[in-house]
């Protein structure tokens, strides 16, 4: 050993390298688009897209949509396709109806008995496609027809209604489909609860931020300069309050807004921080190499479309209950709305890559396109169109930011 050697100061075991400001476009793309393309509305709306009354029915329009993209996402991202969805939310919005409507049984147990269903229901097309070997594709799109016929089975070519109050109060806007009811005058009438509400999720997007960057500086890893790091949470964070500000000012938060955020905020933890989780992405980015690595994939595969199951029935029984009524065409065309917020959100074709609140982010941008193009008297045809485009472009952005990075 040297007099230079001894001299050379140790590196801190984890200092973590210095990283240069930069954006990955390939995941922030959706997130610029979805802002323009709100900004692009709300100028062509002449100001009514982000007004309060009309963000929460963007909300409570879309939720069912935006509950089966939380689980499309994962399906995809698993490197299957699920094409049953909409007629499973037809299926077990029926099997809820006869429940609550027709036999008179509580609630409660109607909603667990159809989330059952829609379990079981996941449970036999996993089963074909993990144990039995048939492609996703070919079971569900056997699925889309087989549940549809069940549905028009049971309900024939009439509704059953209407629902009870406490299911019409989740999946409606309703007065007492709201959280609070506390006015606060110098805001507007808009209601404290929301507000506070609004505060809480504000703080756990800050420390639950802090932590992961403290967590990659302690293994070592890249992270933004500190004052990039605090740009972010506080952009996130005006979003959020902007948000909650505007639906406290009509009325305060739907209930089925604070099922969603529940829903985003325990599938992105599973989906990011469990070991399934890292199983589901193994699974999608390469079978062959998850295989050898020791992962189950055939009951990863499985609970995949179980969990689907469970949450189309869940959009099931908030569909019916915001149309007050099952009805046989029901969920027509909900599994292609749920499948391209999934792609528009940054799941990759292939499989492997995606991320829940890219999905949601996904299915708002379909949601806005939606709303934003009735606001201006726009024609169906021309909705259709417009989101047929977006879609494409969407995936050609994702191939190109791909094939770019290889280069």
């Amino acid at each position: 050993m040297t007099a230079t050697d001894t001299a050379r100061p140790a590196a801190p075991p984890h200092a973590a390298p210095a990283r240069r400001i930069s954006i990955n476009p390939r995941q922030s793309g959706i997130y610029v688009a979805f802002a323009l393309i709100v900004v692009l509305f709300e100028v062509l709306t002449g100001g009514a897209l982000l007004e309060p009354q009309n963000i929460s029915n963007i909300i409570v329009q879309n939720s069912y949509v935006l509950i089966l993209a939380v689980g499309m996402i994962l399906v995809i991202i698993s490197g299957h396709i699920d094409l049953s969805a909409g007629s499973v939310v037809a299926m077990t919005g029926a099997v809820s109806a006869v429940l609550m409507v027709n036999l008179h049984v509580p609630w409660p147990i109607a909603v667990l008995v159809t989330l059952v269903t829609g379990a079981v229901i996941g449970a036999w097309q996993g089963y074909w496609v993990a144990y039995f070997g048939i492609p996703a594709f070919i079971v569900t799109l056997a699925g889309m027809l087989a549940f549809r016929a069940l549905t028009l089975t049971v309900l024939g070519n009439q509704g059953i209604g209407p629902f009870p109050d406490a299911i019409r109060t989740l999946s409606n806007g309703f007065t007492d489909g709201y959280l609070g009811n506390i006015g606060l005058g110098p805001l507007g009438g808009a209601d404290l609860t929301s507000l506070l509400a609004g505060v809480v999720a504000v703080a756990a997007i800050a420390v639950t931020q802090q932590r992961k960057r403290s967590a990659q500086l302690g293994y070592g890893q890249e992270v933004d300069p500190y004052p990039v790091f605090v740009a972010k949470v506080a952009g996130a964070a005006i979003l959020v309050l902007a948000v909650v500000v505007q639906l406290a000012r009509f009325k305060n938060l739907p209930w089925v807004l604070i099922l969603l955020a529940v829903l985003v905020v325990g599938y992105s933890l599973v989906a990011g921080r469990s070991v399934f989780g890292r199983h589901v992405y193994a699974v999608g980015g390469n079978l062959q190499a998850a295989t050898l690595s020791g992962v189950k994939v055939k009951s990863v595969t499985f609970w995949i479309f179980v969990n689907m199951g469970v949450l189309a029935a869940l959009a099931g029984i908030i569909f019916a209950g915001r149309l007050n009524q099952a009805g046989p065409t029901a969920g027509v065309n909900f599994e292609l709305d749920a499948i391209a917020a999934a792609f528009i959100g940054g799941a990759a074709v292939q499989g492997g890559v995606g991320k829940v609140v890219g999905a949601i982010t996904g299915g708002l941008i379909m949601a806005v396109i939606n709303n934003g193009m009735s606001l201006i008297g726009a024609p169906s045809e021309r909705v259709m169109l417009v989101k047929g485009i977006v879609l494409l472009a969407a995936v050609a952005y994702d191939i190109w930011t791909k094939r770019r990075g290889t280069v």
